[in-house]
């Protein structure tokens, strides 16, 4: 005997046979209810479209489901949804299965219930109160060695992943991009078990996988920084500018040799700073000008300057360089404060010595916290991005250090680093994504 049904039987033959697979499973599992309430899962999958959240609520509203969490994400165009809701246990609960079951089919989707008991929602619930932190990968490309390392660091650490977004755009597997940029946010929870050991583990994935990796604690003070502190000799500028200057006077190994072993933290600051402004004596003040016009800005620091500027950040250049190369930067990138050591010019020539203070690493620590109280800015909402050893107490007094492209003995010792992108890279670190700073 053959027996022909019609499409609306098929469907519901379909549904119902699903429905008793669900009913099954629920027998199995632990009470599903207290009182009158019933908790349920919602897994969703299938090609991504408009109006397949709308279409799933507007079913769960028809019986005032109330969304206990949700969440949805699109790789390639394949969704992936989650809709966790609560709903009146009984005879309310089987309609609604049914209903989401024939929405489902009408959008060509995919969709699995999952009990969760009371008990087990209760615990998770729970959970979201611990720590949370972001952990951001940065590099020219991540590869899969890249994340394996990074996500078993976590996992040993008994850390959970709530979710990871990319903050870069996607990228052309086919032409060749100028400047290649990858970027993942992960946000995880749980207690830290070794934060020295996480960190070391951090360091040590970054060197051999060459990838940078930043983690900060997910507080209200990462989500609100407003200052942004840059050294300007290696971070602004890919150039040390004395060492140019000694160069352009003839005295630029023996300079170079002090300054290399300033930055390594061989020598005090104060000190390599005398013995190489001496050496600068008789140099004309035309060359200061001519210098100016060709420092070396590095990658990033436009797109930088021009994100944080629109999005309000103030910004200050702290250096242990020189305020005429730091105001012709100010002028050039729109930099609200500058703070650097000033040469004393007579008769055209330099004299070798400076006029004021010598800017060290502990005068920019303090010029940081004086801006600052100026602007009415928490110390936690402040960041500093350096590269020497005399950076150092700025970046651990900032809410955010960041050593960039920093010399061994900085990275150790800075909360963050980035040595695989240019300056744009900080954005990343504040959790930007490539379409809030693009659409400027």
């Amino acid at each position: 005997m053959c027996f022909l049904f019609t499409k609306k039987q098929r469907i519901y033959f379909f549904i119902n046979n699903r429905l008793s697979i669900f009913v099954a499973s629920k027998i199995n599992t632990a009470k599903m209810a207290i009182e009158d309430k019933e908790i349920i899962l919602l897994k969703v999958s299938g090609h991504d479209k408009p109006g397949v959240t709308a279409g799933l609520t507007s079913v769960l509203a028809t019986y005032d489901a109330i969304i206990l969490d949700i969440g949805q994400a699109d790789i390639h165009d394949t969704l992936s949804l989650g809709i966790l809701f609560e709903i009146q246990a009984g005879s309310t609960s089987g309609p609604v299965l049914k209903d989401l079951l024939f929405k489902a089919y009408e959008l060509e989707i995919k969709v699995k219930f999952i009990p969760v008991s009371i008990d087990d929602y209760e615990k998770w619930v729970k959970s979201q109160s611990t720590q949370r932190y972001i952990i951001t990968v940065l590099g020219e490309k991540l590869a899969a060695s890249q994340l394996a390392g990074v996500t078993k660091i976590v996992s040993d650490q008994d850390l959970n992943i709530n979710s990871i977004i990319r903050l870069t755009g996607r990228t052309s597997v086919v032409e060749i991009e100028q400047y290649p940029r990858s970027c993942i946010q992960l946000s995880v929870t749980g207690n830290i078990v070794d934060k020295i050991a996480m960190t070391a583990s951090f360091m040590e994935i970054s060197r051999t996988l060459d990838v940078d990796i930043s983690f900060q604690e997910d507080n209200i003070y990462r989500r609100n920084r407003r200052l942004v502190c840059f050294d300007m000799d290696s971070t602004l500028i890919q150039a040390e500018v004395i060492d140019e200057l000694a160069e352009l006077h003839g005295v630029g190994e023996q300079v170079k040799a002090i300054t290399e072993a300033a930055m390594n933290g061989e020598i005090d600051f104060n000190e390599s700073f005398k013995k190489r402004m001496a050496l600068l004596e008789g140099l004309s003040e035309d060359v200061l000008q001519t210098v100016a016009e060709n420092l070396p800005i590095t990658k990033g620091a436009h797109r930088l300057m021009k994100a944080l500027k629109y999005y309000g950040y103030k910004t200050a250049i702290l250096s242990g360089g020189f305020t005429y190369f730091g105001h012709y930067l100010q002028k050039e990138l729109g930099i609200d404060y500058v703070h650097a050591n000033q040469l004393e010019i007579k008769d055209g020539k330099l004299t070798g010595k400076y006029l004021g203070d010598i800017v060290d690493g502990l005068k920019k620590a303090e010029h940081l916290k004086a801006i600052a109280e100026k602007e009415g800015i928490h110390i936690n909402q402040t960041i500093a991005v350096g590269d020497g050893a005399n950076d150092l107490p700025m970046l651990n007094l900032a809410g955010l250090g960041i050593a960039f492209h920093a010399k061994p003995k900085v990275k150790e010792n800075a909360a963050s680093s980035i040595s695989s992108l240019g300056l744009d890279g900080v954005l990343y670190l504040l959790g930007y994504h490539d379409r809030y700073i693009d659409m400027m």
